[in-house]
């Protein structure tokens, strides 16, 4: 229930990115992004792709003429329209997906710069001087990881669903 008080939250949060470096706010922020795109996508999936599937159908049953070469023409127009409705934002939400583990693999070459670096500053190995340079170096590498198997869970969903949901738009827009 500490947690759940805002200060203590606000402090822990503090701490945690303190002792994951900078490289620890990037990647917080890449994620914050990325799971925006990701609820957009679900606030999409849950409402808005039944209304774009419905306008592409009663566009094509407003149709007299179903059988023409400009017919196949508008029905495969209106079958990409709905899939690049439903698959809009998948590339930038895959992108950030493939950059997170990178910047945790950024923050493991920064962290063990500064153990080096105090190693080198100390003239030993003294392990509690090398212990912050550690943390900054796997705590990055730990986050990225996550946000990065976060969201890729979602992004394979998406993509079934919009090949799904093509499927289905092709299936509705019969040829007579």
């Amino acid at each position: 229930m500490e947690l759940l008080n805002p200060t203590i939250a606000y402090s822990a949060l503090m701490d945690f990115l303190g002792a994951g470096g900078n490289v620890l706010v990037a990647i917080m922020v890449v994620t914050f992004f990325m799971w925006a795109l990701i609820i957009e996508r679900l606030m999409y999936w849950s409402g808005a792709h039944t209304g774009v599937a419905k306008r592409a159908q009663r566009a094509w049953a407003a149709r007299s003429d179903h059988k023409s070469w400009y017919a196949h023409a508008i029905r495969d127009r209106l079958i990409s329209e709905t899939t690049q409705e439903a698959s809009r934002f998948n590339n930038v939400i895959r992108a950030l997906v493939a950059v997170t583990p990178l910047l945790g693999l950024l923050g493991t070459v920064t962290g063990m710069v500064e153990v080096f670096d105090v190693m080198a500053v100390s003239g030993s190995s003294n392990a509690r001087l090398m212990a912050a340079g550690i943390s900054k170096a796997t705590i990055p590498t730990m986050a990225g990881l996550v946000a990065s198997l976060s969201g890729l869970i979602f992004i394979n969903a998406f993509d079934r669903s919009v090949q799904k949901a093509t499927n289905q738009i092709s299936d509705d827009l019969l040829i007579e």
